[in-house]
């Protein structure tokens, strides 16, 4: 069956950008791979992650440096799924993450408003199925 597999979030440094996503987000490093001088294949996903993971693509160009930080032009572009919100909520904060609101509850779920290390806007979400276990 077809899956999205990859999505990739433009980034300034490859070791800055894992480093937060591995503590700041509690994502695993997935692969580290050099593939010359100056690029290399990165990927994260959050443990226990199957099918969607998170490339990491150093900017390269001018055109992509004036992205980082804005690539959904400030709309939230990325859903991070828990199934155990308030705990993972409370780790992000105690790791430096920066919430924009606080937790509000939504037909949908549970959500607030995230940004990673350069500004691009993430939901951290419970869903209700979720919710009710």
């Amino acid at each position: 069956m077809n899956h999205l597999g990859l999505v990739a979030v433009v980034v300034r440094d490859y070791d800055e950008a894992i480093a937060f996503y591995r503590d700041a987000l509690g994502f695993d490093l997935v692969e580290d791979t050099r593939i010359d001088d100056t690029k290399r294949w990165v990927v994260v996903a959050p443990p226990g992650a199957r099918e969607t993971a998170v490339l990491l693509a150093k900017a390269a160009t001018d055109e992509e440096q004036a992205r980082v930080g804005n690539q959904t032009g400030g709309r939230v572009g990325w859903f991070l799924n828990t199934d155990a919100f308030d705990r993972d909520y409370a780790r992000m904060r105690a790791a430096g993450v920066v919430f924009e609101e606080a937790p509000r509850h939504e037909p949908y779920g549970t959500v607030a408003v995230f940004r990673d290390l350069y500004g691009n806007r993430w939901d951290l979400i419970q869903s209700r199925r979720e919710d009710r276990g």
